[in-house]
C-alpha cells in the first residue's frame, strides 16, 4: 500500500496519478477557492489538533516531538475512524494527502502517509 499512498501540497497541478486527493489541513488553505481545488474530500478530522498545530508551528525543530504526539493523537477515536477512512480509499486507489503546507516533508501529511503505509 506504501506505493499507492503519496503526499504533497494542494497549490501544485494536479496530475492523473493522483488518484483520490484528500485534504488533511484542519483550516483550509490560503488563496484556495472550494470550486478550482480539485479535491475529492476534505478530512479535516485526522488533521491534528488545533493546540499541536499551534504549538507546532511548523518548526523543523519540533518536528520529531510534533510527529511523536501527532501519532498519540492519531490512536484516539475521532482520529482513528478518519484514518480507517483513508486506508479504504487507498486499498482500492492511490491516494494522494494533500496539505498546504511549505515544508511538505515535515508537515502531517508526510507523517500520516507513513504512518497509513504501516498500518496496512
Amino acid at each position: 500500500m506504501a506505493k499507492r499512498i503519496t503526499y504533497r501540497r494542494i497549490y501544485e497541478e494536479t496530475t492523473p496519478a493522483d488518484g483520490k486527493r484528500v485534504l488533511v489541513d484542519r483550516v483550509w488553505p490560503r488563496g484556495v477557492r472550494k470550486d478550482d481545488a480539485h479535491l475529492d474530500e476534505w478530512l479535516r478530522e485526522v488533521a491534528p489538533s488545533s493546540d499541536l498545530r499551534k504549538w507546532y508551528g511548523h518548526e523543523p525543530s519540533r518536528f520529531t516531538e510534533f510527529r511523536r504526539r501527532y501519532l498519540a493523537e492519531l490512536r484516539d477515536a475521532g482520529h482513528r475512524q478518519a484514518a480507517r477512512h483513508l486506508r479504504d480509499i487507498a486499498a482500492h486507489d492511490r491516494l494522494t494527502l494533500l496539505t498546504a503546507t511549505r515544508d511538505v516533508d515535515h508537515s502531517q501529511a508526510a507523517v500520516l502517509a507513513e504512518w497509513l503505509a504501516k498500518k496496512e
